[in-house]
């Protein structure tokens, strides 16, 4: 038996109690006899609440108080898998006041024995053997495996979702039982699911609506009525309603009103399909202010116009202005395609000024994108882009020869994104690929232009996060009229740490242009000490030039500080850039309202 300890620090850190509450409350030391940590939780929350009782009570009742923890403690046992457990509570006074010694005899743990699952009613017919075979399958306690509550609990909710998120939307339980033989250590389960009749999906009725047309939520939700009910398309055109730009709110639900329910001639059941919505207001400013390490100070405003001429349509105006750059814009989204595309169209005007290279652009530009799920539960997502930009750039190259140039661009982007949080992943990857092609207009001089972007996170158990990043990019170009953005420059924060925001190019004149080549790799390892306060080391390697063959790596690594925040995280870094001999500070913070 282990060794019993009655220091007061131990049953401190044992319980989580203070000094100051301390000495109203029994001293409780657990002998735990072996169990594991997840069983010694259990027990400790369950004597925890009824010592919580014991401040102010007269003797009789710290008695029964005892019985209590007593009973709570082969209960806490017990749905941990031990029920043949013995517990004995021996009571001591001392000068400090009384204590309680618990000493745990765990007994053999109970495993599952045999599992026996019936599933009745229609799902039963010959027409869903298949699923219903599936369902057993994928059924997660099997024998062998420890019996569990909180595993047995979540199991049976499993059960019963898989049942009924698919045409058994009335599925329930008619039995659920285990029997547990304490001496042998076994569990038998026993599960019944009646899923009742098919359920179909009925004409759609929508509430909330005002300025908004109907229109809108059926290029959403698309169906058939009397198409086999379906939860996870339910909750698919839920988010899809949500994320537009319309709704503050969306719910998609079936109405099981027995009064609305309709009886098919094949025992089938049809119920209506409820959408009901809260607009989101029909004008909407914004503003957000920022600084950056690469640009300084940054102010941005948008202008949003939620429905227009009383078509599903919406505009955004925005500007943004910093010590570098100047943009404004002005874009008309459509409402989506019956594949789910989202077409845009707008006009810019942007201008930026880094590193003696003076770009101003003047575009008119079509946008489609497309975002899907991976198939099944899978967390993978996918976004595709096309684009076609009519633009007119002018380009001061300080110390060098200045040109305007006409283009016609278009482009192709593929996202792949699986990683666990989208803003600030610790596990999964990325892969972005993109090309481009180009003409300028007034010569007929053709460009073209491929990148690969990767990105890898593991997680190191609880608070650490490595990272690894790559990207290569290429362009080819039959001209040296090329916009200045079709070329490739980098350095900076979210590039090479340790250099000038996008100083790593060709040199031309007094200036740093967009090269032709461009290749990095990065390496970052976080290590958390809260849930949002961490830090970070990293190296990042990388060049910008005429081709592959000429490169000469520029080197940055460092360290940095990681503050998780509601709008993603904030990183200050720390570089030192081996081919300036520099260090550098980069950072960025930025506040809506």
């Amino acid at each position: 038996m282990m060794k019993i300890w009655r220091s007061l620090s131990f049953a401190c850190c044992l319980l989580g109690w203070s000094h100051g509450t301390l000495a109203a409350k029994p001293e409780v030391v657990i002998d735990p006899g072996g169990v594991p940590p997840e069983a010694l939780q259990a027990i400790i929350g369950a004597v925890d609440a009824i010592t919580r009782l014991a401040e102010d009570q007269d003797g009789g009742e710290v008695s029964r108080l005892r019985r209590r923890a007593h009973e709570a403690t082969l209960s806490a046992l017990e749905t941990q898998g031990y029920f043949s457990a013995k517990v004995e509570l021996e009571a001591t006074e001392d000068e400090l006041g009384e204590a309680w010694d618990i000493f745990i005899t765990p007994g053999e743990r109970a495993t599952v024995s045999s599992v026996d699952i019936a599933l009745n009613g229609r799902i039963s017919s010959e027409e869903f053997a298949d699923r219903a075979a599936a369902i057993k399958e994928r059924w997660p306690l099997k024998p062998g495996d420890l019996f569990i509550n909180s595993d047995w609990g979540s199991a049976k909710t499993a059960l019963l979702d898989d049942v009924s998120r698919k045409d058994f939307y009335f599925a329930r339980y008619t039995r659920t039982q285990a029997t547990v033989d304490a001496d042998e250590a076994k569990a038998d389960l026993d599960l019944a699911v009646d899923s009742g009749p098919r359920v179909r999906m009925g004409p759609m009725h929508t509430e909330g609506l005002k300025r908004v047309p109907r229109t809108l939520i059926e290029r959403y939700i698309r169906y058939q009525p009397g198409d086999p009910y379906d939860q996870d398309k339910l909750d698919d055109w839920q988010q899809s309603l949500q994320s537009t730009t319309f709704f503050r709110g969306a719910f998609v639900t079936l109405d099981s009103d027995p009064e609305k329910r309709t009886e098919l001639p094949d025992g089938d059941v049809e119920l209506p399909l409820n959408v009901s919505v809260s607009e989101a207001p029909a004008r909407r400013f914004t503003t957000s202010l920022g600084v950056d390490s690469d640009n300084g100070v940054r102010v941005e405003g948008l202008y949003r116009q939620n429905i227009v001429f009383g078509q599903p349509i919406w505009t955004e105006t925005g500007v943004g202005v910093d010590k570098d750059r100047q943009r404004a814009f002005f874009d008309v989204h459509l409402p989506p395609t019956s594949n789910g595309s989202k077409d845009s169209v707008g006009v810019l005007f942007n201008r930026s000024d880094v590193e003696g290279l003076d770009s101003t652009r003047y575009a008119l530009g079509w946008k489609r994108r497309q975002e899907r799920k991976g198939a099944g539960d899978s967390r993978v997502e996918y976004e595709t882009q096309w684009g076609l930009t009519a633009a007119y750039d002018r380009i001061r190259i300080q110390g060098a020869d200045n040109y305007n140039v006409p283009t016609l661009i278009g482009t192709w982007q593929w996202l792949r994104r699986d990683v666990d949080a989208k803003y600030d992943p610790r596990e999964g990857n990325l892969i972005d690929f993109g090309i481009g092609l180009g003409v300028t207009m007034d010569k007929g001089e053709t460009f073209q232009r491929t990148n690969l972007r990767l990105q890898q996170w593991w997680p190191i158990g609880r608070r650490h996060v490595l990272t690894l990043r790559g990207e290569v990019a290429k362009v080819w170009a039959g001209t040296d009229r090329v916009p200045q953005d079709f070329g490739y420059r980098t350095g900076g924060a979210r590039t090479i740490r340790g250099y000038k925001y996008q100083s790593i190019g060709l040199s031309k004149g007094d200036a740093t242009i967009g090269a032709p080549a461009m290749a990095l790799v990065s390496a970052e390892y976080m290590h958390y000490f809260t849930d949002m306060l961490g830090m970070a080391v990293f190296v990042d390697a990388g060049d910008a030039a005429e081709s592959f063959g000429d490169m000469s790596w520029a080197l940055g690594y460092g360290v940095g500080a990681r503050v998780r925040t509601p709008a993603g995280p904030f990183h200050v870094d720390v570089a030192y850039g081996q081919r300036d001999r520099k260090l550098r500070l980069h950072f960025s913070l930025g506040i809506a309202f």
